[in-house]
Parts: structure tokens; sequence; C-alpha cells
């Protein structure tokens, strides 16, 4: 997915926050934690002061209050030690050295882990992420994480894919949350804008998936896709009939109806039980069989579609034209030819059917 730099790069807008990725903690959490921890200690330490206050000296007034305990535990873990109150005795001393100091030190590396982890590690991991935002290409660009996004990217994940290469771009940090949980690349923004599609380098992108839950938006973000990346396939879903074209005119390479998918696969379990069983299977990575698109290979130039030896070849695209397993072209593949074929998962189960 990464690549060495390019010359003058163009700089990212500044007005979109750079990609992020899922942190283990949330930072209110984490930042909680670690006061909490901080404060608990500091109330050990005034506790173990106040109980052991006759063998402190305040040089003062020489009575040691409350408001005496409090101070001088804050100059003690902070280690000042301006010197008006100190222990005298030999408990007090002993106290200081086995029970103050350790937490003392616990109390330090607390505040010391906090600069670093919300200073230093976090200015370089948005850094990281910045580099990683200019380099990316060959990545899977899906715009809109609602019901069909979050599906697509969990078929994704479950077909191998490195949740390293997907970013995901939607307005609602709450469905970026979940993206985050995935381990995809996260942008917060407008797919509408210009700005934001550019902040991921879409013209560089293997695919763009859109899916943004209203169809006029859905076809203003794919006029959009398409202006910024003129040869970046682009999958759409929409789910008005009458709107399919438009989605297509507007540069979609593959349009998705999922109310049409849904009446087929009705329509197929009308005909027969296991009809819409085996549409189900093919759709997802999960079942025994799957379709597959690729290049028809060198060694498969020249022979028939139906002697392909990595599974059932069923069409073949040349050019524009979808020629179909049973035509006479397909006796007959040539360069540039795209099979679809169906071959198996290698997963089996007890049912012997195929």
């Amino acid at each position: 997915m990464l690549k060495s730099p390019r010359p003058r790069r163009r700089p990212l807008p500044a007005m979109f926050k750079p990609l992020r990725r899922a942190l283990a903690v949330p930072v209110w959490a984490d930042v909680a934690l670690r006061i909490g921890a901080a404060l608990a200690l500091i109330s050990i330490v005034v506790l173990v002061h106040w109980l052991d206050r006759d063998g402190l000296r305040d040089s003062f007034d020489g009575e040691v209050s409350f408001l005496d305990v409090v101070y001088f535990t804050m100059i003690s873990i902070t280690t000042t030690g301006f010197g008006d109150i100190a222990p005298v005795s030999d408990k007090s001393r002993l106290v200081e050295a086995i029970i103050v100091t350790p937490i003392r030190l616990a109390v330090i590396y607390i505040f010391v882990g906090t600069a670093y982890n919300f200073i230093i590690k976090r200015s370089w991991e948005k850094w990281r992420m910045k580099r990683i935002q200019e380099r990316l290409e060959d990545h899977i660009v899906v715009l809109g994480y609602g019901v069909s996004g979050s599906e697509a990217v969990a078929e994704l994940i479950a077909r191998d894919t490195d949740p390293s290469c997907i970013v995901v771009i939607d307005p609602s940090s709450a469905r970026l949350a979940l993206a985050e949980q995935a381990g995809c690349n996260v942008l917060e923004g407008d797919a509408t804008r210009d700005e934001t599609l550019s902040a991921v380098r879409i013209n560089r992108a293997r695919t763009v998936l859109v899916s943004a839950g209203r169809d006029d938006t859905t076809i203003l973000i794919i006029l959009t896709a398409r202006h910024m990346a003129p040869k970046v396939p682009i999958t759409a879903v929409v789910r008005a009939d009458d709107n399919e074209l438009l989605a297509r005119q507007a540069g979609a390479d593959n349009v998705i109806n999922p109310v049409r998918f849904t009446g087929l696969l009705l329509a197929g379990s009308a005909e027969g039980k296991h009809i819409s069983e085996y549409l189900s299977d093919l759709a997802s990575v999960t079942g025994r069989v799957q379709l597959v698109e690729r290049p028809v290979a060198k060694g498969e130039i020249g022979r028939p579609l139906g002697e392909i030896t990595t599974g059932k070849g069923l069409r073949i695209y040349r050019g524009t034209r979808a020629i179909g397993f049973w035509q006479d072209e397909a006796h007959k593949l040539e360069p540039g030819d795209v099979i679809v074929e169906i071959s198996s998962t290698g997963w089996e189960e007890d049912d012997p059917t195929p």
C-alpha cells in the first residue's frame, strides 16, 4: 500500500482532520484514570503523614496541623523539600523511606507517562498518520459507513483485505468509531467536497465504494469522486430503480440495488428452496463457493472458457461486451479478456450437496 514519496506533492487541506487509528482507551478515559491514580496515591501519603504527624516537626510554629500535612505531602511528592517541615523520628524517616518514596516514584512515573503519552506519543502518532495519508496508494475508499458500508468493510476484511488498506469517510464520529474498531483508517468529513476526497488521495485508490444512505447524496458523491478520480472504479448503492441510470451517468461503474437483490432472493426461493441459499453462498466469502473476476492468464489465451482450471467459467468481458459461456465467442479466450468464474473457497461442510 505504501510507496516512496513522489516529488512536488500537493499539501493536504488544512481544514480536514488527518487520518487516525483506533485508540485502546479513549483520551478522556485515559486522562481520568491517570488523574485518579495520582490522587489516590497522594491521598494515601496524606493519610500516612497524618497518622505519623507526631514524628514531623514544623520549624515555623512547632505544630503540625492537617493543612501542614497536606502541604508537606505535596512538597514531598514533588521533591521540592523546603525543609520547614521534616521527619525527625526514626519511625517517620522509616515511613518516608519505605512507604512514601515508592509512592513518590509512582506519582512521578504517572506524570512523566502522561506527558509522554499526550505530548510525545500522540504527536508522533499524528505525524505518522499524516505521513501514511500522504503516501496512500492502491487503497480502498469507503464513502459512508452506514449499514451497507459497514457490511462491505466486514466482508472485505473477511476476504483477507488488510484493514489498514481501507479508508472510511463519514460525517458521523459515532460511525467512524466503529470503523476504527475494525482497524480502518478514518476521516471525518463531507464526501461531496473535493477537499475531502483529495485528502485521502482518491485518485490513487484501488476502488471506491459509495453508500451514503440517500440516493441524491450518493449521486453527488459519485460525481465528485469521478471528477477527482477519472480512472478509479466506483461502486455505488442506490435504493430507487429510477436512480440506477442516474448513478451510472454520474460515473459509477457498478450500481447495486439492495431492494432488487432482496427481490431476487425472494423470487429464487419461490422457484426452489436451495436457489436463494446458493445465491447467498456466492455473495459471501463464508460460503463454499465464490464469484471471482480476474484477467485472462497467458496460458489460457486461445483456449475455450470451459477449459479453465481455476474454477467454472461463466462469462467473459471483452471490451464493453459480456459473453456467456454458451456463446461461440467463449470458445476462444483472447488477450485482454476478463473472466468471471465460480471457484471453491476451500471450506467444506458435512452436507455433500455441491
